[in-house]
């Protein structure tokens, strides 16, 4: 069984699915959007994280590192990525917290735990736990399991994913699952591509497919000013939802911020997505007329 590493675990969340949760994020995406807000989430391998403003220069990462990686400069600390093994000592006798390793592995007895401390804000709330990521369905055993295991417990169980997978883990993981959050970006294939990195021929399948087993589905669109906000695009995404089976799915836009590009810093990566812009109160108020044209109900946030 594969087993996922977690970049975050986030208690009282409120966005992420009914009630108070506790969203648990895994590491590793098959896409790579151009605007992603997690860029920790993609890989799916341990990653160093390191912020110069909070560095005091005390040099403690330089004498705890066992393979003489880190170096004292002139502005922080500079990494020898490779003689870097990511083993997390620098991490560990840090204390300004400056350095960090995103992404560590938790056992499911381990997850299990965490979760049912939370048992009594779910009880009081409706809440339940959330799976996220990056790609929480890159990991189906052992998702299975935690889910099936959750389930019996009647904790309320929740996936976030972008359904970039095959159909059977989707619809497999559909049967243990109380409600989906569906990421969709564009309908576009090509301008998805671009985007994203990926076509969404299997994405926008496995969403009609999903669709057809009655499951409960909130559709996410990540809303950007210039790429999925003109009327065009609107307008192909609110019918192809509309055109979905069953009962009228809702929608939450999630209008895009530049609130990430600390993060690529840290990761010492550049923020391509620096340029984009946010939309505006007149793109949201569109988007909602033509959902709302389709006799869909969309909502900012959520």
């Amino acid at each position: 069984m594969q087993q996922p590493l977690i970049f975050d675990i986030k208690r009282y969340a409120i966005n992420d699915g009914p009630g108070i949760r506790i969203t648990i994020f895994f590491k590793g995406c098959p896409l790579s959007c151009l605007w992603c807000h997690n860029p920790e989430s993609i890989s799916d391998k341990p990653q160093k994280m390191y912020s110069p403003d909070k560095c005091i220069g005390c040099g403690e990462c330089v004498k705890a590192c066992p393979n003489h990686a880190c170096k004292l400069i002139g502005d922080g600390i500079s990494t020898d990525s490779d003689r870097c093994d990511l083993n997390g000592q620098c991490a560990v006798v840090c204390p300004a917290l400056a350095t960090e390793i995103s992404g560590y592995y938790k056992t499911i007895p381990e997850l299990l735990k965490i979760i049912g401390k939370e048992r009594t804000l779910f009880d009081q709330s409706g809440g339940g736990v959330t799976f996220s990521g990056g790609e929480p369905l890159l990991y189906p055993n052992y998702l299975i399991e935690i889910l099936d295991k959750c389930g019996k417990s009647q904790i309320h169980r929740t996936i976030d994913t972008c359904g970039l997978v095959k159909e059977e883990i989707l619809l497999g993981v559909a049967k243990r699952t109380d409600l989906f959050l569906y990421d969709l970006k564009l309908t576009d294939s090509d301008k998805h591509k671009q985007y994203t990195g990926t076509g969404n021929k299997l994405i926008l399948s496995n969403l009609t497919a999903l669709a057809k087993t009655g499951a409960d589905i909130q559709i996410r669109i990540p809303l950007i000013k210039g790429i999925n906000t003109d009327q065009k695009d609107l307008s192909a995404m609110a019918a192809f939802i509309a055109g979905l089976a069953g009962e009228k799915k809702s929608v939450s836009l999630l209008p895009y911020h530049a609130t990430a590009t600390h993060k690529y810093q840290k990761l010492g990566e550049h923020y391509l997505a620096g340029n984009l812009k946010e939309p505006g109160t007149t793109d949201l108020q569109q988007a909602i007329n033509c959902f709302s044209a389709h006799d869909l109900l969309a909502t900012v946030g959520g």
